[in-house]
């Protein structure tokens, strides 16, 4: 039997399946759905066993509970560390969706749930393709271990202790992980880099209380003007960010990188009337995906103060607040950005203002050479199924976790993902296309055996 005959046989009764796992509501965020989370993390290891694989452990740690497997009797082949987590975002607006987000729903070709795509859907492709391989062949091509958290969603710290304190458990050729989209429908992506974060609090205070403006105004600072002001400071007329030595650790784009990028930038007309934008705005010099993938930013995420009810209320704000985050390439260190950021402040700081400064998350930017053979060999896996081989790309978000993968067990990260960029993660209505559902189990199983044929 095929493996197309293999997964259309079954499809059902996987899919249900997976709705039961999506109908635990493991979200992390929230307190109350702790038992959620163990619940969670127990369907997995069950799934695991089923499966075929072994040593099949859920690891306690101080935050939610690692679910750990293996399988290594492929003496000789890789071995390959499989990534994921089974913990979800929380669902509000409720009122929003279509469907309740853990009453999982098949509408028009696509499965409606929180965690569908990110990452409970994605993640459940790699356990049904380890099992049909083992259901088929009677053994795995590669070596296999799984390692699956619950606090991806809040950043936990319970992985990279894992991660640090148990390196020969985990120790892989490379490590796989399927919590990202391809280009668009049809198109398949590796994507080989991820900028880093760091993030920041700021408060600038004037007067000891708000003060009436009516009476003082004109003759006293107002915190808000001065937030404005230092603010505007950050960027010059070009767009580039005007903070000493930001640019530190920033790379030079290659020819060949910016092939690669211009192989998938958008019409950048098109994409500013999508977004209802007369135009595009960034970094003079660069295209979009430049912007967006290869280059560090700096961006006010909120800027706050003052009277922010109906009407008007005459007061000059004692204090005004704005958080601001950087995302960061290449070997741009989060925490000497954000030394250099609050420096620039400091400096900037105009006359009769006060600064606190609130330093927040750091994480470092993840970067991998597409012509490793286990990258190459995942393209040629989507071309035999999508007919159409995964173009390497460099990603503007920030997934901490994969940089600490990559710097820990010095191994190359293969990225490879199967939603699609408009299936509302973290938004209400999240959904996965069972299309990608159907590829995404032949595509894993074609990698597993290329990989193994490759050694």
């Amino acid at each position: 039997m095929s493996y197309a005959d293999y997964f259309a046989a079954r499809r059902e009764e996987q899919l249900g399946e997976l709705k039961e796992w999506l109908a635990i509501p493991s979200i992390s965020a929230l307190s109350a759905h702790k038992p959620d989370i163990a619940a969670a993390a127990r369907w997995l290891a069950d799934s695991l066993t089923r499966a075929g694989m072994e040593h099949v452990a859920i690891r306690e740690t101080n935050g939610n509970p690692i679910v750990y497997a293996d399988h290594l009797h492929a003496p000789g082949k890789p071995t390959l560390l499989i990534y994921g987590h089974y913990d979800v975002q929380p669902v509000d607006p409720l009122h929003l969706w279509s469907s309740p987000p853990f009453e999982p729903a098949v509408r028009d070709g696509k499965l409606y749930a929180r965690g569908a795509t990110d990452d409970k859907g994605q993640l459940f492709l790699h356990v049904k393709a380890v099992e049909a391989l083992l259901q088929e062949d009677r053994r795995l091509p590669v070596n296999i271990k799984f390692c699956i958290e619950g606090e991806e969603e809040i950043s936990g710290k319970s992985l990279p202790e894992f991660l640090v304190a148990n390196q020969e458990l985990l120790a892989a050729d490379a490590v796989v992980i399927s919590d990202s989209s391809l280009l668009e429908k049809g198109k398949p992506s590796i994507c080989t880099g991820l900028r880093g974060l760091c993030s920041l609090e700021v408060t600038v205070a004037t007067a000891k209380t708000d003060l009436h403006s009516g009476l003082y105004g004109g003759a006293v600072p107002n915190s808000l003007h001065a937030l404005v002001e230092l603010l505007a400071s950050l960027h010059d007329e070009q767009g580039r960010v005007a903070v000493e030595g930001f640019y530190e650790g920033v790379p030079e784009l290659s020819e060949l990188e910016k092939a690669d990028l211009a192989s998938y930038n958008p019409d950048e007309r098109q994409l500013a009337a999508d977004l209802g934008l007369d135009a595009l705005y960034g970094e003079a010099g660069f295209s979009f995906t430049e912007r967006t993938g290869a280059r560090p930013t700096l961006e006010l995420n909120g800027v706050y103060g003052g009277f922010q009810g109906e009407g008007t209320k005459t007061v000059i704000p004692k204090e005004a607040h704005a958080k601001i985050t950087c995302r960061l390439v290449g070997t741009q260190d989060p925490q000497k950005t954000l030394d250099r950021v609050e420096a620039h402040l400091r400096k900037h700081l105009p006359t009769g203002a006060k600064l606190t400064v609130k330093q927040g998350e750091r994480a470092l930017a993840f970067s991998c050479d597409p012509t490793h053979p286990l990258l190459q060999l995942a393209a040629d896996a989507y071309a035999d199924v999508y007919g159409t081989r995964a173009v390497f790309t460099k990603d503007g978000g920030s997934i901490p976790v994969v940089a600490t993968f990559a710097s820990v067990l010095a191994a190359p990260v293969v990225m490879m993902g199967f939603g699609l960029p408009d299936e509302n993660l973290h938004a209400p209505d999240e959904h996965l296309n069972l299309d990608n559902f159907d590829k995404g189990l032949l595509t894993i199983v074609r990698y597993l055996q290329k990989a193994g044929q490759g050694a």
